[in-house]
């Protein structure tokens, strides 16, 4: 079943850590890079645009020339406040039909980045990844933690007077491959505690779905890759739950599956194990 509209996909490909990518910017091919941006603005909400630590120069460069091609809006991915900075200082929102850009992302260790706001009206992914606790930052176990994280990322949010539908909630997700901690169950849990928090009505909530499947194989099934089914029972669970992004490939057939499917049954028992029962689980997903 087609996902219908349901989720906004954030293009992943311009992004330094792809290693197809990074060889592209070793290289200085901006024409290539260019036309990432063009492949991927048919099915895109936003064009993920990632330089790494990279001179912040190049940022600009990028940005004016991705919307002389393209009217997708921007999502400036960079955990440097003097790259977005730069980013943010080109971008024209007349450019992307008006449309903001996005900026990804902030932290609890960055809220100095919410002073980027000054610069021009952004969206902003919110990182729920971790919470303060007793003084210093935690990481979170379990889907509470996720939901108190979101919390306190909310209430700094306001105090820069950020609307609901500008706040794109990231808890993380885990590689599903190395899992024994229970992290999936954590997410796809701590996603339905804030879809379900009236405070939260309004906002969104992303992932980066690639990350999921990171470790493993892409060996393939019947001409489809194992990764996309696993992602796409991830997808399943999530997007009811109220997930509404994600950072993903624009090219891959994101849909809802049925309970019946392998992939489906494989993560509807993670779910439900604990340790390393549930690597064994993903396991047997490959072999079978």
């Amino acid at each position: 079943m087609a996902i219908n509209g349901k989720l906004n996909i954030i293009a992943e490909k311009i992004n330094d850590s792809v290693p197809s990518t990074h060889e592209l910017f070793e290289k200085g091919d901006m024409a290539a890079i260019i036309n990432l941006a063009v492949e991927q603005a048919a099915g895109a909400t936003y064009i993920d645009v990632n330089i790494g630590p990279r001179d912040p120069a190049l940022i600009e460069e990028l940005v004016r020339v991705i919307q002389s091609k393209v009217n997708v809006p921007l999502s400036i991915d960079t955990p440097s406040a003097a790259i977005a900075e730069r980013a943010l200082k080109v971008y024209d929102p007349a450019k992307a039909g008006g449309r903001k850009p996005l900026l990804n992302s902030i932290s609890l260790g960055r809220l100095e980045m919410f002073d980027l706001l000054k610069i021009q009206p952004c969206k902003l992914i919110l990182m729920a990844s971790e919470r303060h606790l007793n003084g210093a930052t935690a990481q979170n176990a379990t889907a509470e933690d996720v939901h108190e994280a979101a919390r306190q990322m909310l209430a700094h949010a306001k105090k820069h007077g950020l609307t609901n539908d500008d706040m794109i909630f990231d808890s993380t997700i885990a590689p599903i491959g190395s899992d024994y901690q229970g992290l999936t169950k954590m997410t796809v849990n701590g996603i339905g505690l804030i879809g379900s928090d009236p405070q939260f009505k309004g906002c969104h909530m992303s992932v980066g779905l690639s990350n999921f499947t990171v470790q493993l194989p892409s060996k393939t099934q019947s001409g489809a890759l194992v990764k996309t089914p696993l992602e796409n029972a991830f997808l399943t669970l999530a997007v009811p739950r109220g997930l509404d992004y994600c950072v993903g490939n624009t090219k891959k057939k994101y849909e809802f599956l049925q309970p019946d499917h392998p992939a489906m049954q494989t993560l509807s028992a993670v779910m439900k194990l604990e340790g390393y029962d549930i690597l064994m689980r993903v396991q047997d997903f490959y072999n079978n």
